[in-house]
């Protein structure tokens, strides 16, 4: 879809009376936002910023961190429904979570570990939209 700033990237997706939206910039290094929606109004938001680290320079060693960034995701619990678990490991990569607070406020950090070096750090924080 067009995006809403220019030089962004936006993600769309609707539900009944739910709508997601998540509007970011960059890809090796990123910063964003993600809102929900209910009925229209703006109910729940969080923002990001975050990516691989700068000595991280190889397109392919990118896209395998990415790609353990998504599976990781993909294990997200109930319990914290933003970003994912706690920890996940895969192959040589390791993800680790640490959030503070439930859904209303929140805010974390995660990193991934490739074996005994760090090759990607995100902070995020969030809250209800009052």
């Amino acid at each position: 879809m067009e995006p809403l700033l220019p030089g962004a990237r936006q993600l769309k997706y609707g539900h009944g009376a739910f709508f997601y939206q998540d509007v970011y910039f960059g890809v090796a290094y990123f910063v964003g936002q993600e809102t929900v929606y209910d009925e229209g109004q703006p109910y729940w938001s969080m923002s990001y910023a975050g990516g691989v680290d700068p000595a991280v320079t190889a397109t392919d060693e990118i896209r395998r961190i990415y790609a353990f960034l998504r599976s990781a995701l993909r294990e997200v619990s109930v319990e914290h429904p933003f970003r994912g678990p706690s920890h996940f490991r895969a192959a040589d990569f390791e993800y680790r979570n640490t959030c503070e607070g439930q859904f209303d406020p929140f805010h974390g950090t995660e990193v991934i570990r490739q074996q005994d070096r760090t090759v990607y750090t995100l902070h995020y924080s969030g809250s209800i939209v009052r």
